[in-house]
Order: C-alpha cells, then sequence, then structure tokens
C-alpha cells in the first residue's frame, strides 16, 4: 500500500472520530414505520458498519464474477 493511500485513511479514520465522538446527543431515527431513541453516536457507528459490511459483500461479489 503506497504512502498516500494511507495518509487518506488515516486522515479519515480521524475525521470520522471526531466526529462520533462529538455527536453523543440522543435523536429519534423513524425506519418505515417504527420511531427508534437513541444516543447519535449508536447512530453513526451502525450506519458506518453497515456501509463496510455492504462494501466488502458488494467487493466479494465483484471477485467471483469479473466482468
Amino acid at each position: 500500500m503506497n504512502k498516500t493511500k494511507l495518509v487518506v485513511i488515516l486522515v479519515l479514520a480521524v475525521v470520522g472520530t471526531i466526529a462520533v465522538v462529538q455527536n453523543t446527543g440522543v435523536v429519534e431515527t423513524r425506519i418505515l414505520f417504527f420511531s427508534v431513541r437513541m444516543p447519535h453516536i449508536v447512530l453513526l457507528l451502525s450506519m458506518t458498519l453497515i456501509g463496510f459490511v455492504l462494501g466488502i459483500l458488494v467487493s466479494i461479489r465483484k471477485r467471483k464474477n469479473p466482468r
């Protein structure tokens, strides 16, 4: 991995961590017909995790079926 890519990853990780730590208040989130109250940090971390898992699944699928 080249140094530029590593620096970009580290900067994004730091910015993401700062954003998560600064948003600890409780928010109400609506998902279809449900309404859930949770700390904003939990919402941010769960959405980040969902995006990460979706990215892994897409990359696995592309490796199996290259076009």
